[in-house]
C-alpha cells in the first residue's frame, strides 16, 4: 500500500500517525529554538524534545526493534497501541505545551496545536470504531518481521 492509498483509505488513526510525525520534527525543532529563553520557557522546551523522541518511538514501530531500549521503556511505548490510548498521550504532551503559554507565550503554541491535531484525529479514529492501522510506509505491518 502506498502512502497515497493510506490517505485514501481514510482511517484516522493512519492520519493521526503521519500528524504525529509532523509533531515529531515540529517538537523537536520548537524545543531546540526555545531552549535558549532565560526563562522557565526553557522547561517546557526540554519537555517539548523528550516528547519528540516519545512520539517517535511510538509512532515509528520499527525504531523498538532496532534501537537498544530498556524493557521498561518498551513495555511503556507498547501501551499506547489503541487509538484512545494514542489519544490521550497526544492530549496531554498538548496541554503540558498550551500550559507554556503561563510561563511565555512563545513558538510552543504551535506544538501544542499539532499534538492537538493529532489527539483529534486518534480521538475520531477510536470513536468511529476504526481499527488502528500502522502505516507500512513508517515499519508497519511486515516491515517489522521481516528484522527479525
Amino acid at each position: 500500500m502506498t502512502i497515497a492509498e493510506e490517505f485514501k483509505s481514510r482511517n484516522f488513526s493512519i492520519y493521526g500517525q503521519w500528524t504525529g510525525i509532523l509533531c515529531v520534527v515540529l517538537c523537536f525543532a520548537l524545543g531546540i529554538a526555545n531552549i535558549f529563553h532565560l526563562h522557565w520557557v526553557i522547561l517546557f522546551s526540554v519537555i517539548c524534545l523528550v516528547s519528540a523522541f516519545l512520539i517517535l518511538f511510538i509512532e515509528v514501530p520499527l525504531l523498538l526493534r532496532i534501537c537498544p531500549t530498556s524493557g521498561s521503556f518498551d513495555s511503556f511505548v507498547r501501551r499506547f497501541e489503541t487509538n484512545y490510548m494514542r489519544a490521550a498521550i497526544y492530549f496531554v504532551l498538548s496541554l503540558i505545551q498550551w500550559l507554556s503559554i503561563i510561563a511565555r507565550s512563545t513558538s510552543l503554541i504551535a506544538a501544542a496545536v499539532v499534538l492537538l491535531i493529532a489527539a483529534i484525529f486518534y480521538a475520531l479514529a477510536g470513536v468511529k470504531k476504526q481499527a488502528f492501522v500502522n502505516s507500512k510506509t513508517l515499519g508497519g505491518q511486515g516491515v517489522a518481521q521481516m528484522i527479525v
